[in-house]
């Protein structure tokens, strides 16, 4: 166990119980909750006091806690209100409205292994009660990757104090919204940040929604705000660890080879018989200054998907229908092969199976966007729509955090990058794409924007249709953990490419 601790904390903790080490802190809903909550730490010997965070002043007392008044429990301001009255060796922070339900000694558990690990912050996996049925709900390990600021760590933070002080203590910035988020990077600059692979709690989940309806949130405007702290927040961690990138760029000729045409839409497919017919009305009705083709992947479709390209393919020469030889491709994998093909335009442009361009001017808008902001990658913006093609929430995602100042820094704290995506196909070549079916255009838009600028089209050029079949509509929490697994090593990879640059 250590000795030396940080502000006054030593002589804090020698005044108290050798067995009273923890300090609680719980978001305050109602007395009920409090109560509930309370009651279930307090079975413990090693906690010591608990705090009932609350913006209003409390009305009855509650045996065993005191109030402690905040602004908002993600504030800078609420955590060094924690910080200050974590005077034991670990502060455990309750971040759920509803009421906690610890397991059976869990507490010991954070604490044994707070104390054996020397961590930072220590996590537990957790059972999730959702309209009254409890599953599991396993976490993923943190890795120096995982930055983004929804990464879940379940609802119980059990940090350790003189950490948590640290952190606090070299914090200058203020922030309203993302406190607690910057809490979290200062500490991983001191310490681990470890996952228990146990159950040690249970926790009341609320939002309900679909995973695919979730995943936009971050992007919906009225979030803008905290959009800001956040990135202001992750920028300041990548500095401090030597991986932030200034805003230089190299320059791109555009005469690097000779191509066909100048632009090819790249269609990778596999049974999209219902959508695959409007995605190619939509690339034959584009007028270009330039010539174009659509290159059409399809990875072994067998719902007459295969039937619609071919009927197609005989009416318009433009029209590349591909077959891989392989049978072991992903999406990545086919772009790869639409890519390398020798009809492959000098830039290349995304069209999922399932979505259509906006108008007729897409293509033509995005090629135009290359030479005017000299980019080896554009991002466009897109309107989200139901099947029917009718806008729904959110509306336009423009994805306003990407920036020619700091979009490829803040790109490493968000988890999509925007649509339509396109690309100057000799730097694409170059990079190859990762042989995945999800976060293979992550990864490329980091790759890429290491060294190059990314383009962006802040109009609405694309619309993403939200259907039952989308590959993202409801994922189960292994494979949403496997899809968070991947983009946290994506960002790890990068992360080390970057700090050796």
């Amino acid at each position: 166990m250590k000795t030396d601790t940080n502000i006054n904390s030593s002589q804090s903790m020698s005044k108290q119980s050798s067995d009273s080490l923890i300090n609680c802190f719980i978001a305050y809903t109602d007395t009920a909750q409090a109560e509930k909550t309370a009651k279930n730490l307090l079975q413990s010997k090693l906690v010591n006091t608990i705090y009932l965070l609350c913006n209003s002043a409390l009305k009855s007392s509650i045996e065993g806690c005191e109030f402690l008044q905040i602004d908002s429990l993600q504030s800078s301001e609420t955590v060094q209100k924690i910080a200050a009255k974590s005077t034991t060796q670990f502060s455990l922070i309750y971040t759920k409205n509803s009421a906690l339900e610890l397991g059976q000694y869990a507490l010991e558990r954070f604490f044994y292994i707070a104390q054996s690990t020397n961590a930072g912050l220590v996590y537990a996996d957790y059972y999730q009660i959702a309209e009254g049925v409890r599953s599991n709900l396993p976490l993923i390990d943190y890795q120096e990757g995982s930055l983004r600021d929804d990464f879940n760590f379940g609802s119980v933070l059990f940090y350790n104090s003189e950490n948590l002080k640290k952190a606090v203590a070299e914090t200058t910035d203020k922030y309203e919204f993302a406190g607690l988020y910057n809490l979290r990077l200062k500490v991983s600059q001191q310490a681990e940040l470890f996952h228990i692979n146990e159950y040690l709690y249970s926790e009341i989940e609320l939002d309900t929604r679909k995973s695919g309806e979730k995943q936009f949130d971050y992007v919906d405007p009225k979030n803008r705000a905290v959009q800001i702290e956040m990135e202001a927040a992750c920028t300041d961690h990548l500095k401090k660890i030597g991986a932030y990138l200034a805003p230089v760029f190299k320059d791109i000729a555009f005469d690097e080879g000779s191509f066909p045409v100048e632009a090819s839409v790249i269609i990778p497919i596999r049974n999209r018989v219902k959508t695959v017919e409007d995605a190619i009305k939509s690339v034959l009705l584009q007028k270009t200054s330039f010539p174009f083709n659509l290159i059409i992947v399809d990875n072994f479709s067998n719902d007459g998907t295969t039937e619609i390209i071919e009927h197609y393919a005989a009416l318009d020469n433009r029209i590349i229908h591909i077959i891989p030889t392989r049978n072991d491709l992903g999406i990545g994998g086919c772009w790869n092969v639409g890519v390398d093909s020798d009809k492959c335009g000098k830039f290349a442009v995304q069209l999922d199976s399932d979505d259509v361009y906006k108008d007729e001017n897409t293509l033509q808008i995005i090629v135009d966007a290359f030479y005017a902001q000299n980019c080896a990658m554009v991002i466009g913006s897109y309107t989200m729509t139901n099947f029917k093609m009718e806008t729904i929430p959110p509306g336009l995602i423009d994805h306003k955090e990407w920036t020619p100042q700091n979009g490829r820094n803040n790109a490493l704290r968000i988890n999509g990058l925007g649509a339509p995506r396109a690309f100057y196909t000799p730097v694409l070549r170059s990079i190859k794409v990762p042989n995945t079916s999800y976060g293979e255009d992550y990864a490329l838009g980091l790759g890429i924007s290491r060294n190059y600028q990314i383009g962006r089209i802040y109009e609405s050029v694309y619309l993403c249709r939200r259907w039952d079949e989308n590959s993202d509509a409801e994922l189960d929490v292994v494979k949403m953990n496997g899809h968070n697994l991947y983009k946290d090593k994506i960002r790890t990879i990068e992360l080390k490419a970057r700090k050796n640059k």
